[in-house]
């Protein structure tokens, strides 16, 4: 049988991007053709679902056995993702309504933006190293941080590329869900996690604190009185 190389390609890129062990369980779960048919042998030969068995036990603890920097790393890009989404989300969405310009929503975003990537790897940091733990600290700054910059990135465009304010805020909810999307996707099977639950909880944090703080934002500029 010729190898199908385009899934070998295909693989490779996945391993290389996105690391070997999130490559390795997605090629588990385009096993299941060859679990049904396992399972059908196993009714005319019961030995054969011992296989299966011993098959799923050796993947799992040829896995265990992989020891990927990026995974041990998974807290902190989880904390410099999350408090991106929720803090920038927010922000942005309560800077809309009060300034109601895009150049000026754009600017104080991205500073905002860059200071808190800043503090969160500082943070990240004295905390790693406070806790004696086998990361880096200086690892963990840097995941953090990088995590968090490239989420401000990606919300803060919109407001650089479309002229509307409320058309730029409304593509950046939309980049914001489509972040949680990918990042919940790839944590869901490199930890073998519910991606449905992680990705409800984080897109309604997320859209749920730039609802909250849309209306502030509004009430703000209500009270005060403030023209921009």
């Amino acid at each position: 049988v010729e190898p199908n190389w385009r899934k070998v390609r295909w693989f490779l890129f996945l391993a290389k991007m996105l690391g070997l062990t999130f490559a390795i369980k997605k090629m588990e779960q385009g096993e299941e053709l060859a679990q049904d048919v396992y399972a059908k042998i196993a009714e005319a030969v019961p030995e054969a679902q011992q296989i299966v068995e011993d098959e799923g036990r050796h993947e799992r603890e040829l896995i265990d056995m992989i020891d990927e920097e990026r995974l041990r790393y998974v807290g902190s890009m989880v904390l410099g993702l999350n408090d991106a989404l929720v803090e920038l989300t927010g922000t942005l969405a309560g800077l809309t309504l009060a300034l109601q310009s895009t150049q000026l929503i754009a600017m104080a975003g991205l500073v905002t933006g860059i200071a808190a990537s800043l503090s969160m790897a500082a943070s990240e940091y004295l905390s790693t190293k406070s806790e004696e733990s086998e990361q880096d600290p200086l690892k963990a700054a840097l995941y953090t941080g990088v995590a968090y910059v490239l989420t401000v990135v990606v919300l803060i465009l919109p407001y650089f590329i479309v002229p509307g304010y409320l058309g730029a805020l409304a593509w950046t909810l939309v980049n914001a869900v489509l972040v949680i999307l990918v990042f919940s996707y790839y944590i869901s099977v490199a930890k073998d996690l519910s991606f449905r639950r992680r990705f409800g909880e984080m897109a309604a944090i997320s859209l749920g604190v730039a609802i909250l703080s849309f209306a502030i934002g509004f009430a703000v500029r209500q009270l005060l009185g403030i023209e921009v």
